[in-house]
């Protein structure tokens, strides 16, 4: 996934578990690996109708993103290829969420710009998640404090990794950060925020519920009215 995952509250059996249920998505969906499933499909010596069933629904659930976004998120590469790491990430997580919540009731797994918790970072104080400027790195302009039920926080954008999102349009935005219940719904729709424009945000946050901070390529910072219940400014 050309990652790096971080846990807090796991165990060392835990981690090993979160270890392999990462290993399983990337030997099937990665395309850094030429050995891997989707690999094997991009090069042509595999169609994708002949994949295991997991692969096919992974698939499904990426047309079915396709579809509710608009088009804004895609697991169509502009060059044909099919890319399904805009979904097995945040599966991933969620799978390792399930491993961590048989052995704690507090717990953080952060991978790549996705955030999933349970319970609470002290007794007192909730999980918190920063929010980096898209321009200057080093910079904290928000903090995410996330309680049940909003357990997961994904952003999206040029910050780590540069210009890398498929747009359809001239960007509207440089990174979102999306508020959500579950960790597909946040990864989904923050790299749709990012691929699509101000309507596609206020119809995305109209019809799923969630809370968004994004930042805009002019400058200027949008925010859902649910995100202040979650988000303290930085000054």
């Amino acid at each position: 996934m050309g990652t790096v995952v971080s846990l807090r509250g796991a165990t060392p059996e835990a981690a090993d578990e979160v270890r392999t249920v990462f290993a399983g998505y990337d030997h099937r969906y990665s395309l850094y690996d030429p050995a891997s499933v989707m690999s094997r499909v991009a090069a042509g010596s595999l169609r994708l109708s002949d994949t295991p069933a997991p692969v096919r629904d992974v698939y499904a659930l990426a047309l079915d993103w396709r579809e509710r976004t608009g088009g804004a998120f895609t697991p169509h590469r502009p060059d044909g290829v099919v890319d399904l790491s805009g979904v097995v990430k945040a599966l991933a997580i969620r799978d390792a969420g399930a491993v961590l919540d048989d052995v704690s009731a507090d717990w953080m797994i952060s991978a790549g710009g996705d955030v999933l918790v349970r319970g609470r970072h002290r007794d007192d104080e909730p999980w918190s998640v920063g929010i980096v400027d898209p321009v200057r790195r080093d910079t904290v302009v928000g903090i995410v404090h996330l309680d049940s039920p909003s357990r997961a926080v994904a952003t999206s954008g040029i910050a780590e990794r540069g210009e890398h999102i498929w747009r359809r349009s001239t960007p509207t935005f440089v990174q979102a950060t999306v508020i959500a219940d579950d960790i597909v719904t946040a990864d989904v729709l923050a790299t749709a925020v990012v691929a699509g424009d101000g309507d596609d945000l206020r119809r995305l946050t109209n019809e799923a519920g969630v809370d968004v901070l994004a930042f805009a390529a002019d400058g200027m910072v949008w925010a859902t009215p649910g995100a202040r219940a979650h988000v303290r400014v930085v000054a």
